[in-house]
């Protein structure tokens, strides 16, 4: 799981420095309207929802942008939304893996961009099957706070059912299995710990490490892929030395 967590330490400090609120404020919105389409508007029975409405808050979407999303989601007041979810496989620089997850009102337009992304950055797709083996599905909860020690979040979330717990650039990244993120979610709510995120997401089973040059690349094309409206995740299976990650943070 180191990295994943280290992709995810560099990748938040990127994410700082380009400050691309707007896109992210309507990747969370879609996320909020899939969630209530799928489980309904009420938050207290769908975990989903709320997960992803406490995202939306962290990265402070307006309540507003969030009530409005919901019933649009929910189909309430006559609105509605349809989107189609697919994942991509692909190549990346030196072959590292990506898994890319796309929602979509438009297939046709999303598989361009995709592939529009990937050619003009080192990266090919992949037959479907080729590049899935190399990734679980895996619930990873981002816990916060100051003062917050690995003693603490072991002690609420490994009885819960965590696999792992991991350093992350905001705390620590505890994984589980899918069907178990929501009861250690609550377990770690409950012991009092704040997180930032608690999502489903491809974590690498076989990482392979890259050197610096390589990383940069494989950042400039996730880079190019998020721009996307319709691209929601990527997922790498690159892994970085201390060496490599130091150099990386100091540019």
């Amino acid at each position: 799981m180191s990295g994943h967590s280290k992709w995810a330490t560099t990748k938040h400090k990127k994410a700082v420095i380009d400050a691309r609120r707007a896109k992210s404020f309507a990747k969370l919105i879609k996320n909020i309207e899939v969630a209530a389409k799928m489980g309904g508007a009420d938050l207290a029975g769908n975990p989903t929802l709320y997960d992803a409405v406490q995202k939306a808050k962290k990265t402070s979407v307006p309540n507003d942008n969030i009530e409005r999303a919901i019933k649009r989601g929910a189909g309430i007041g006559g609105e509605a939304v349809e989107y189609q979810s697919i994942t991509y496989e692909a190549y990346g620089p030196s072959g590292v893996a990506l898994m890319i997850e796309v929602l979509t009102d438009n297939k046709n337009r999303a598989a361009a961009e995709v592939r529009t992304g990937l050619n003009r950055n080192n990266g090919t797709l992949a037959d479907p099957g080729s590049v899935a083996y190399n990734f679980s599905r895996k619930g990873v909860i981002v816990v916060t706070g100051e003062g917050t020690t690995e003693d603490d979040v072991m002690m609420a979330a490994l009885e819960a059912g965590a696999e792992e717990i991991e350093p992350h650039a905001l705390g620590y990244e505890v994984i589980t299995d899918p069907s178990d993120m929501v009861e250690v979610r609550k377990a770690l709510q409950e012991a009092g710990l704040d997180y930032e995120s608690a999502d489903i997401e491809f974590v690498p089973n076989l990482k392979v490490e890259v050197d610096a040059e390589t990383a940069r690349k494989v950042f400039r094309l996730i880079d190019a892929l998020e721009d996307s409206d319709d691209v929601q995740n990527v997922y790498a299976n690159f892994d970085l030395t201390p060496e490599v990650q130091a150099e990386l943070e100091a540019e």
